[in-house]
């Protein structure tokens, strides 16, 4: 394992330890494939702005991961998943939770169906289609990062989320 591998797996195992968060035996090493293959992507397909690998570590998995504790229920939707942030992060987390992960582009969509192959994500379907003309669920939680004001998020996803359900917006 390279020295910059190394740190960065370090850096993610002290971040979810200073999140509290209690990981699966194989979490740490499926999180560092996961980024392996978005920096591989991203090359071809403009999947993120962030283009270093180091930085994705905290801005893309531990920024997911920050939001954990307040998953609630069974089912969760990702709501403009784009890359799958946050809900590869936390289906990788939380594999007894079922995530659905929603976005309207295509190459986003092909790439969040090759990461559920490559990391055998059980847990997880991808759905492209837009939030508004979606019709699944009713979902326990809804999350979304960075996809429109909360006022709006919470009209756009109203008819998603369970009475008493929980809309985390980053």
């Amino acid at each position: 394992m390279s020295n910059v591998r190394a740190e960065m797996e370090s850096r993610l195992r002290t971040g979810t330890q200073q999140l509290g968060l209690d990981l699966p035996a194989d979490a740490l090493h499926r999180m560092m494939t996961y980024i392996d293959e978005l920096v591989r992507w991203n090359r071809a397909y403009n999947l993120t702005a962030v283009r270093d690998a180091e930085a994705m570590v905290s801005r893309h998995l531990l920024d997911s991961l920050a939001i954990a504790p307040w998953v609630n229920g069974s089912s969760v939707l990702d709501v403009g998943s784009g890359p799958g942030l946050p809900g590869i992060p936390l289906a990788l987390i939380q594999p007894d939770r079922r995530f659905c992960l929603l976005d309207s582009n295509g190459k986003k969509v092909r790439f969040l169906r090759h990461v559920r192959r490559v990391l055998q994500l059980e847990n997880v379907e991808i759905e492209q289609a837009r939030v508004e003309e979606f019709h699944a669920g009713p979902y326990d939680a809804v999350t979304a990062r960075a996809f429109a004001p909360p006022e709006k998020l919470a009209v756009m996803v109203e008819h998603l989320l369970r009475p008493g359900g929980r809309l985390l917006a980053m």
